[in-house]
């Protein structure tokens, strides 16, 4: 995104930093023409690396020539798992060692179901009470909360909402909450929440959709523990990582997520969760077909296996924990950077 490579033009450069250090820059081929900021980090960092085994690949297709490396990102573990979901009875350490989550595997899926069953209702409770939507904890609930803009896609599930009628009246209401904020300079991401907004009151019977204002991390934390299937929907290749249906699998939250960012290294299909669209990297579809995908997997998948199978479901569910959480967590993530990073650059600069 070119948002993401800050560039100056050259007559402001000169004017903050004088002649010599401009020409310092050209030398690096950092100011030619304009000052690029990603350039002048790439010439004069001794560590490169992309956030997801995905990110690397693109990352250094923009820039050849650098050597470019990959360090997948996570998220604090305590800080985005829910009360009900902190496994201290089963695995006393996992605060501090994140392969112990791998442990979960060990609980009941009972328990599990009744952990989820908690946060689920002070979910619906809230999102009640912001929106007064009338959810129901009973129902299906798909989460959707992130960044408000365009490449995320927000409203793909949206697109075809005759076929989500069809997929409701077979398995039962279908409930969507939508969260997130766009930047203030982002029109096409505040149009996509004025979408969403304007969708409430008009969707087709056995949908019920709300969107809650003033998204913040309380919010956040209700939502990735509450919703029932986490629902991540970015046009590939946008997606450097990602880390919101992180902080779901911490609580037993399966994901839905087209293949892109850090589902690529996290989808085991049908045991943590579901992919959409083409695993092909190279090759992706156009919005109504992955929009297609979408309603397939909720309807021949997701949905099927959620109402008759609910043990296999809250297998899943375990999975997810087990599986993503011990590995996508921050203590993992910075034992990487130490080992890869730190350590072995500060000894190569020796």
């Amino acid at each position: 995104m070119p948002a993401g490579h800050d560039q100056f033009l050259e007559d402001l450069a000169l004017k903050v930093l004088g002649q010599e250090r401009v020409e310092t820059l050209r030398t690096l081929a950092c100011c030619e023409g304009t000052l690029n900021m990603t350039r002048i980090a790439l010439n004069l960092s001794r560590y490169v690396k992309g956030v997801t085994e995905r990110h690397g690949e693109i990352s250094r297709s923009l820039f050849p020539g650098y050597p470019i490396r990959s360090i997948s990102n996570g998220v604090h573990s305590a800080s985005w798992t829910a009360p009900a979901f902190q496994h201290d009875s089963h695995i006393p350490n996992w605060r501090s060692d994140f392969l112990a989550l791998r442990y979960a595997e060990s609980i009941d899926c009972g328990e599990i179901l009744a952990a989820h069953d908690e946060t689920k209702r002070e979910l619906i409770n809230e999102a009640n009470r912001l929106s007064k939507g009338g959810l129901d904890h009973h129902e299906f609930t798909i989460g959707f909360a992130r960044r408000a803009t365009g490449y995320k896609r927000p409203t793909l599930i949206l697109r075809d909402r005759e076929r989500l009628k069809q997929i409701a009246s077979k398995f039962g209401t279908l409930q969507l909450i939508f969260a997130g904020k766009a930047h203030p300079q982002d029109q096409e991401g505040k149009a996509l929440i004025r979408e969403i907004v304007g969708a409430h009151g008009q969707m087709p019977a056995g949908i019920k959709l709300v969107h809650l204002r003033n998204y913040d991390v309380r919010a956040a934390r209700l939502m990735v523990a509450g919703v029932d299937l986490w629902l991540n929907t970015p046009r590939p290749p946008m997606e450097a990582s990602g880390t919101s249906g992180m902080k779901a699998a911490h609580n037993g939250v399966p994901s839905l997520s087209i293949y892109n960012g850090w589902w690529l290294e996290g989808c085991v299909e049908g045991v943590t969760g579901w992919g959409v669209g083409l695993h092909d990297r190279d090759t992706h579809h156009s919005n109504d077909e992955d929009a297609r995908d979408l309603y397939t997997a909720l309807e021949e998948r997701i949905l099927p296996m959620y109402k008759h199978e609910k043990g296999r479901w809250s297998e899943i569910m375990r999975s997810t924990i087990a599986l993503n959480a011990s590995f996508f967590n921050t203590h993992r993530m910075l034992q990487e950077y130490y080992v890869q990073a730190y350590r072995e650059q500060h000894s190569i600069g020796q």
